[in-house]
C-alpha cells in the first residue's frame, strides 16, 4: 500500500493521520515528542491551573482506534526529494509516497538582544513548566524576605491572545490565589505588566473588542506599555525602544513565531517569515505528492497560525492524498472561519464567531470553555481539564483557589565534612 509519512504530532499531523484512518495506506507519524500538545492552554500550566498531563496526549494512543498508523519517536533532519525519501536523527532512512510536513514552528526572538537568554518562552510543555517553577521559586523568595524590595514583577512581551491570556492568568493568580497563600506579599509586591508594539492589544479583532480586553486587563491590576517594542532584555529588566526600563524578575516572550532552523536544509521553497510556500491544495510547490500544513506552512489564502486552520489544513490534505491515491485531481483548501477568541480571565473573554457575531463577558467564556474543552483529545483529558479551569474560576471557587505548585527547590542542610582517621 501507498506509504504516507507525516512529520509532526500537532493539530495539522494528526488531522491528516485520523482522517486517513480508512483510507488505503499505512502511515509512519514521526515526531521528536511522545505527546501532542494543546497549546492554547499552555498559560494555564504556566500559570499554576492545570497539571502538565491535562493538556498532553501520548501519541500511541492514536493507536488503540487506528492499526494503520505507526508511531516513530525521532527527528527529521534530512529530506531526498528525488529518491522520495528522509534520513532520521538516529541516521534511519524512511521512503515515501506522500509526505506531509506539519512540525509547526518555533519562538521567534526577532534578533532581540537578550530575548533569547533572558525570557521565557511558552511554546512547549517544558517551556511553560519552567515558567510556572521560576514563578513559584521567587514567590518563595520574596516571601522569605517580607518588607524589603524582594518581589515578583513580571513583564509579558506580546499583546496577542497569548499575551493577553499570560497576562489576565497571573492577575488572577495573584488576586485570588497568593494573597491568602502568601500573606507576606503586600501591596503591589506581585506586578504584571504587558508590553505591545502597537497601541492597541489584541489587533486581529474588531475595535471594540480590543478596548474591552484592555479595560479588564487594566481593572485587574495589569500595566499596559503600548507603543514600543523591546529593545534589549536583561536579567532583571525590559528596555523599550522608547528608553523606558521596566524592571523585570519573569520576562515571558509570547510574541512571534518562525520554522525551525532546520527548515533550511531541507531543500524547501520559503516565502513569508521562512514559511514554506504550498499551492492552494497544500502541495509544497514544485514537489508533487509533498505537502505542508499547519504553521510552517503559507499558502495563497495566507491563512493565520491557528488552530483551526491546521485542523481543517490537515483533513484538506488528507482528502488530496486519497485523490492522489485513486488517480483523481486534488482540490484547493475551503476553509471556513469559526472565530477566534481569547480569555482575560474569571467571567471575562472577547469572541468573534463566524466573523460577524462579537461576544464579550460571561458568555465569550463560556464558549471559550466550550472550544478548549472539546478541542481536546481524549476524555480524561477533558474531564480533568473542565474540573481544573471551574476550580480556578467557577463559583464559588475561585475565591480560595490553590494553584498548581511548581517545583520549588528542596530545603536541604548543608553536607557534614567527613572525617578521617589518622
Amino acid at each position: 500500500m501507498p506509504h504516507v509519512v507525516v512529520v509532526g504530532g500537532g493539530f495539522a499531523g494528526l488531522a491528516t493521520v485520523k482522517e486517513l484512518a480508512k483510507a488505503p495506506v499505512r502511515i509512519t507519524l514521526v515526531d521528536r515528542r511522545v505527546y501532542n500538545t494543546f497549546q492554547p492552554l499552555l498559560y494555564q500550566v504556566a500559570t499554576g491551573g492545570l497539571n502538565p498531563g491535562d493538556v498532553t496526549y501520548f501519541l500511541r494512543g492514536i493507536r488503540l482506534r487506528q492499526k494503520n498508523v505507526r508511531v516513530v519517536h525521532e527527528h527529521l533532519v534530512g529530506i531526498d526529494h528525488d529518491n522520495r525519501r528522509i534520513r532520521l536523527l538516529n541516521d534511519e532512512l524512511v521512503d515515501y509516497d506522500y509526505l506531509v510536513l506539519a512540525n509547526g514552528v518555533t519562538v521567534n526572538f526577532f534578533g532581540t538582544p537578550g530575548a533569547k537568554e533572558n525570557s521565557f518562552p511558552m511554546y512547549s510543555r517544558s517551556q511553560a513548566m519552567k515558567i510556572r517553577d521560576t514563578l513559584f521559586v521567587r514567590l518563595e523568595k520574596a516571601a522569605a524576605t517580607p518588607g524589603t524590595d524582594e518581589g515578583l514583577r513580571v513583564v509579558v512581551v506580546g499583546g496577542g491572545a497569548t499575551g493577553v491570556e499570560v497576562a489576565g492568568a497571573l492577575a488572577e493568580l495573584r488576586t485570588a490565589g497568593l494573597r491568602p497563600a502568601y500573606p507576606e506579599i503586600h501591596g503591589d509586591a506581585f506586578e504584571v505588566k504587558l508590553v505591545q508594539r502597537g497601541g492597541e492589544v489584541l489587533k486581529a479583532f474588531h475595535p471594540s473588542l480590543r478596548q474591552y480586553a484592555a479595560d479588564e486587563l487594566q481593572r485587574r491590576g495589569v500595566g499596559l506599555h503600548l507603543g514600543a517594542g523591546v529593545a534589549e532584555v536583561l536579567p532583571d529588566a525590559v528596555v523599550l525602544t522608547d528608553g523606558t526600563r521596566i524592571r523585570s524578575d519573569l520576562t515571558v516572550w509570547s510574541t512571534g513565531v518562525s520554522p525551525h532552523e532546520e527548515v533550511d536544509d531541507w531543500g524547501l521553497p520559503r516565502g513569508e517569515g521562512g514559511r514554506v510556500v504550498v499551492g492552494a491544495d497544500l502541495q509544497v510547490e514544485g514537489l508533487p505528492g509533498e505537502f505542508a500544513v499547519g504553521d510552517i506552512a503559507v499558502s495563497p489564502a495566507d491563512l493565520p497560525q491557528l488552530a483551526q486552520p491546521a485542523i481543517q489544513g490537515g483533513k484538506q490534505v488528507a482528502h488530496n492524498i486519497l485523490a492522489l491515491v485513486e488517480g483523481r485531481p486534488t482540490t484547493a483548501l475551503h476553509y471556513f472561519d469559526k472565530g477566534t477568541m481569547a480569555v482575560i480571565g474569571r467571567r471575562a473573554a472577547i469572541a468573534e464567531v463566524v466573523g460577524r457575531v462579537r461576544l464579550t463577558r460571561g458568555v465569550a467564556w463560556l464558549a471559550w470553555l466550550f472550544v478548549h474543552i472539546m478541542g481536546l483529545i481524549g476524555p480524561r483529558n477533558r474531564l480533568t481539564t473542565l474540573a481544573g479551569l471551574v476550580t480556578r474560576y467557577g463559583f464559588p471557587f475561585h475565591r480560595r483557589p490553590i494553584p498548581i505548585v511548581g517545583d520549588v527547590p528542596t530545603m536541604r542542610p548543608p553536607k557534614r565534612k567527613t572525617t578521617t582517621g589518622p
